[in-house]
């Protein structure tokens, strides 16, 4: 899941006289690996609805019940420990936007409009911001290109970069309720500013050069009705706080959680790639190597790589598989593949070591360029 609206961040070009980088070899796709993950996890793409609304429910309930233990909390020590919950909770239930991409809604019916009105709605990010966007993501030929809406090279930018990256998510909760409360209101009467609005702040994409396409059918009528109730929400937070309503502590410490949320996302964002293409279409084991696993035995992943997150590699190569069979996908293929297998070669320990991965490369290539 990648981050609301649109980042600032943009490629650095070669300083006059730099040595030009070494093409990359390409990478072929190993059919060992392929066939194995086919053939093994055939059975694991049906959903458990149980397992969805439980964990989605639960989720939800106790991120919005530690946000108000927060905000009526008498000591700075329990708030901090009420928000931590919250943030982690909430963030959790948030990240079931990314099932909602892959899934076929009539296996779980009432699932996406659920989620729209406990999370999606409420946090201004409603699911087209994620349906329509993502699933270019895992177009076999956009992959990496300037045409996925979800990738940079950030191994390969400028060290400031990083940083920055993550930074700019702390501003995400009030870019959207710009978006919601004043740009998409003024849309309606200037439809120069509507087709911006659309093209440039209406989907979760790190790619600042992405540009949408417009909606058509059903996917335009529920676009409409979300982002109206988003608007309606957003316009009549701001008129709560205006008028004294809600108070304007709780106010700071419903934007401090809705932020330290986008933060985490954005964290978790940087690590989910390697973020070492440049640009050209890449084989499906390519792919697979330029993203990440988390898996256990780690515990950590569970908190900052939720719903399946933590196996973002596996995740690409079976896009179809539901967040709670990843972790039986693994454990199999692990079984039967070969050490030698590319498949273990994307599978790493923890948040700090692909933290520094990347910052390395971003130090070495990154100043190059």
């Amino acid at each position: 899941m990648a981050q609301p609206m649109t980042t600032t961040l943009t490629f650095d070009a070669p300083a006059a006289g730099a040595e030009a980088p070494a093409p990359r070899r390409r990478v072929a796709d190993d059919t060992a690996l392929l066939k194995a993950a086919a053939e093994l996890t055939r059975e694991l793409s049906a959903a458990n609805p149980r397992i969805y609304w439980a964990d989605f429910l639960t989720s939800a309930v106790i991120g919005y019940a530690a946000l108000i233990a927060t905000i009526l909390a008498g000591s700075l020590g329990w708030a901090l420990a009420f928000a931590a919950v919250s943030v982690l909770a909430l963030y959790r239930a948030e990240s079931f936007i990314h099932e909602l991409t892959h899934m076929k809604h009539s296996t779980l019916p009432g699932f996406r409009a659920a989620w729209n009105a406990l999370i999606g709605v409420p946090m201004l990010v409603p699911s087209f911001m994620y349906e329509g966007v993502h699933n270019l993501h895992h177009a076999k030929t956009r992959y990496g290109t300037s045409d996925d809406p979800e990738y940079l090279p950030l191994a390969l930018m400028k060290p400031w970069t990083l940083p920055a990256f993550i930074l700019i998510a702390a501003l995400a909760p009030v870019g959207l309720i710009i978006r919601y409360a004043v740009l998409a209101p003024l849309s309606l009467l200037s439809p120069k500013l509507r087709e911006a609005v659309v093209a440039r702040y209406s989907g979760l994409v790190i790619n600042p050069e992405f540009r949408r396409r417009p909606a058509e059918g059903e996917a335009k009528a529920l676009w409409t009705k979300l982002e109206v109730a988003a608007s309606v929400w957003a316009i009549a937070l701001v008129m709560l706080v205006a008028t004294g309503v809600l108070p304007l502590r709780a106010f700071l410490i419903m934007m401090g959680i809705a932020s330290a949320v986008a933060v985490l996302n954005q964290v978790r964002t940087l690590v989910a790639h390697l973020w070492e293409n440049e640009g050209e279409a890449m084989t499906v084991t390519a792919q697979y190597l330029d993203s990440v696993n988390v898996p256990p035995p780690t515990l950590l992943p569970g908190l900052w790589a939720p719903v399946g997150l933590r196996y973002h590699a596996l995740h690409h190569l079976l896009p179809s598989v539901p967040y709670h069979n990843l972790g039986i996908a693994h454990r199999r293929l692990s079984a039967v593949l070969d050490p030698a297998s590319p498949y273990f070669k994307a599978n790493y320990k923890g948040l700090p070591g692909l933290m520094g991965k990347i910052a390395r490369s971003s130090m070495t290539r990154g100043v190059r360029r």
